[in-house]
């Protein structure tokens, strides 16, 4: 009986701490690419742990507009509706032109957006703050690669990608943001700096 109450204990805790995860792929490449790789290596890893994938291929969704002052779309509740039932949220993009790609872009501006995401409260005139609202301290990751090194992305733009969605967006919907950047993702990268890359996905997987 004890051996079989263990069992049962340690199966509790395991369920106790997989995590629902929302993945959101903004590359048009979702065959074989290196973001492609990154999803695919992120979403073995985390199964094998017993975390649940909720996964969009933007390219392969039905195509959302962009913001036009309208009302939220049911393809856009529907996703808000699947956020509010994941723990984390994981964006996979390429930095193009020092932000995420057009798409993935377009679909943080149409889903993460008021009053669902957060909304202001007002104090004086159109002085406020933001409160946040149904993601309220879950977790983001944003998945960032770039062409150059890292020292060209530090000294020159200034982590202008991540910083400005980190505290543009994800920081007024109150959500914990961490990211993951990959530097120097160019043809012909040798095995064994692709396989430090696909072990930095592994070890972020593994500290969820």
């Amino acid at each position: 009986m004890a051996f079989g109450g263990g069992r049962i204990k340690k199966a509790i805790q395991k369920n106790n701490m997989s995590k629902r995860i929302f993945v959101v792929y903004g590359h048009h490449n979702t065959k074989k690419c290196f973001n492609q790789e990154i999803r695919d290596t992120f979403i073995s890893e985390a199964k094998k742990l017993g975390h649940e994938i909720d996964l969009i291929n933007l390219h392969e969704e039905k195509p959302i507009p962009f913001y036009d002052g309208s009302e939220p779309s049911e393809q856009i509740l529907n996703y808000r509706k699947r956020l509010e039932k994941s723990d984390i949220l994981f964006m996979i993009s390429p930095c193009y032109n020092l932000r995420a790609t057009a798409i993935l872009e377009n679909w943080i501006d149409l889903v993460l957006a008021p009053k669902w995401f957060f909304s202001f409260k007002r104090l004086v005139g159109n002085w406020g703050y933001p409160v946040a609202g149904a993601m309220k301290d879950r977790q983001a990751i944003m998945s960032m690669s770039y062409g150059g090194n890292w020292f060209s992305i530090q000294t020159w733009f200034q982590n202008i990608p991540f910083r400005r969605i980190k505290a543009g967006v994800l920081k007024l919907g109150g959500m914990r943001t961490q990211y993951i950047r990959f530097y120097e993702v160019l043809p012909g990268m040798s095995q064994e700096r692709f396989e430090n890359h696909m072990n930095k996905v592994r070890k972020l997987v593994k500290k969820l």
